[in-house]
């Protein structure tokens, strides 16, 4: 377990491709998403936002107690960037994006991730 007062995390930027355009732009169904594909992957939900674009597309957030997650759509053309941010190591960004993509329908993930921080002595 990471100890209080660590300042590290691991950032994950994923592009998800082949989504059906209804579910890019309905922003219930996003909230409800990525709310439960981070629930699941250990983190800590304490808000979600979201706002859709005219004509079409959804940007949600989520504010984590671990750090933060969003995904930006575009309906037109069946995408996404996503990006989960946590800190400590109970969360798993990786899962959560794994779990985002399979809500979504698609197995089209690319995933970078990048270490944050670094932990205090």
């Amino acid at each position: 377990m990471t100890e209080v007062g660590a300042f590290a995390g691991r950032h994950v930027l994923a592009e998800l491709d082949g989504i059906a355009a209804n579910l890019l732009d309905d922003p219930a169904f996003l909230q409800e998403t990525l709310a439960t594909a981070v629930t699941e992957a250990g983190a800590t939900v304490c808000e979600v936002v979201a706002h859709r674009f005219a004509p079409h597309g959804v940007t949600v957030l989520a504010l984590l107690a671990e750090s933060h997650a969003s995904i930006h759509t575009y309906p037109e053309i069946g995408a996404a960037f996503a990006d989960v941010f946590t800190c400590g190591a109970k969360a798993d960004p990786e899962k959560a994006i794994r779990l985002l993509a399979e809500a979504l329908g698609t197995d089209s993930v690319r995933m970078s991730a990048v270490e944050r921080g670094k932990v205090r002595g």
